[in-house]
């Protein structure tokens, strides 16, 4: 469980999906987010001095922060540590042109590089048997990785523009491999510059962070959040909202990180990541802009840190023993009694289900193919109605072109109102209702579905039946 341990409000607006913390002397985190007015600022609560000159704003020091002038539309921030054997993290910044390595502490250019094909996410870590740490750019279709000189160390292409990016031990050989997200729905992983597994999605995939060994979170533009372990999804949710930032923490002290997920509503939750249940959930009240780990107290204790857009800063810490202990005796009760309320009211609608049919047996009353008016229970169908269905190749006509056909029967006279279909990857919002006319309902009903790609989908049909009304 969670516990808050510090509250702070920033004044500055930031930027959802550009916010990263650095060691930039090699001791203190310092939170570092990107700003609306082409700034970044670095918030630096353990000292009393102010970063001055060069990139430094002269007129906008207020306090514990500083902000850095980058004078371009900013896309992404990293930080970490570039340098080989070095303590001290560096700042890497991307723009829709460049990319700037920065040391902050001693306020000079590593180097500022052209990049092509823009910079629309970045991290800074080892990739594979490489000895010297990368910093790593996703493009549009294209990955480059660069030293702490600025030496282009790495290069390949990937199929569409990269959305998201992180470094996981996919196939537990000891060396991470990359795990790319793009706009064509396509998850990619890379060892080295070869592909060696590709998933497909629904949507873009919008986010991706490493959990444990080959579990890995991902977070799309439609706003689904899930799990794959390996090349198998382990779960997923999908929201009305949309997932800003993902991340991993262990917030139970099982030794197995929970992935976080920060919200455009302002929601964060933490969801186990082998049934993607809510373990823990808190609200901010505006969008949440990222999610980072570092002992920002210098308590010697990893805190997980929340920022919002409107500046809000929120850290949490795992819960002690003791805490946690209260935490769950006060959570089983709740879940306690929540649990029986709803075998109650399962109970209750169970009851009235058997009241109402003996009430309708003892009537004698003559339903079958009546219709259904206000009140009555003329609508009631037979218990024997099966519904009937079959999945055909259909080569289409002039007018229509090759499609899956899926047919739906009833085996009496009973009429389909309407039928319900979910599926992946098929239709927008992944559902499709077909609703006939009155005058077009019949006992069966045939759905064409164009696949966009020869993979297994899985359907799950509902539908309504009826009779006809008169």
């Amino acid at each position: 469980m969670l516990a808050p341990v510090f509250n702070l409000n920033l004044s500055h607006k930031i930027l959802p999906h550009r916010v990263t913390i650095g060691k930039y002397d090699g001791i203190h985190p310092c939170l570092t987010a990107a700003t609306a007015s082409d700034k970044i600022f670095v918030h630096n609560p353990h000292q009393n001095t102010v970063y001055k000159g060069g990139r430094w704003s002269s007129n906008a020091l207020s306090g514990d922060i500083s902000l850095l002038n980058i004078n371009q539309s900013i896309t992404c921030i990293a930080a970490g540590p570039l340098k080989p054997d070095a303590k001290n993290d560096v700042l890497v910044v991307g723009t829709a042109t460049n990319l700037l390595a920065y040391d902050v502490e001693n306020n000079t250019d590593l180097f500022y590089k052209d990049v092509h094909d823009g910079a629309n996410c970045l991290l800074i870590g080892h990739l594979g048997a490489t000895e010297k740490p990368m910093a790593i750019v996703g493009g549009n279709c294209s990955l480059q990785g660069f030293d702490h000189e600025g030496n282009d160390i790495y290069w390949t292409v990937t199929g569409d523009n990269v959305s998201s990016i992180t470094l996981c031990d996919f196939n537990h050989d000891s060396f991470n491999e990359l795990i790319v997200g793009s706009e064509d729905f396509d998850i990619r992983v890379f060892r080295n510059d070869v592909i060696i597994a590709e998933m497909t999605e629904t949507e873009a995939v919008t986010g991706l962070c490493k959990v444990m060994g080959q579990h890995f979170g991902y977070a799309l533009a439609n706003g689904t959040v899930g799990v794959y372990k390996g090349l198998d999804r382990a779960w997923r949710i999908k929201s009305k909202n949309q997932a800003i930032c993902l991340n991993s923490y262990d917030i139970d002290g099982d030794g197995v990180p929970e992935i976080i997920t920060g919200w455009s509503n302002g929601k964060i939750d933490a969801r186990n990541v082998q049934s993607g249940e809510v373990v823990f959930k808190d609200n901010f009240s505006h969008c949440i802009a990222g999610i980072v780990k570092g002992d920002y107290r210098l308590t010697g204790k990893e805190e997980l840190i929340f920022c919002a857009t409107d500046g809000e800063v929120r850290g949490y810490e795992a819960a002690s023993a003791e805490m946690r202990h209260h935490m769950l005796d006060a959570n089983f009760e709740q879940e306690t009694i929540r649990d029986l309320s709803a075998k109650k009211q399962a109970l209750l609608l169970e009851f009235r289900n058997y009241e109402e049919n003996a009430r309708i047996g003892s009537g004698n009353l003559k339903t079958a193919g009546r219709a259904s008016q206000t009140h009555d229970e003329h609508g009631i169908i037979p218990a024997t109605t099966q519904l009937k269905t079959g999945l055909s190749i259909n080569l289409g006509s002039d007018k229509i072109g090759p499609h899956i056909e899926v047919s739906l029967e009833t085996t009496n006279n009973t009429v389909i109102r309407c039928v319900l279909i979910f599926a992946e990857g098929i239709f927008d919002g992944e559902s499709h209702v077909v609703h006939p006319k009155e005058n077009q309902l019949s006992s069966s009903i045939r759905i064409p579905l164009w696949p966009p790609k020869d993979l297994p989908i899985d359907l799950h049909i509902k539908a309504m039946i009826g009779y006809k009304g008169r």
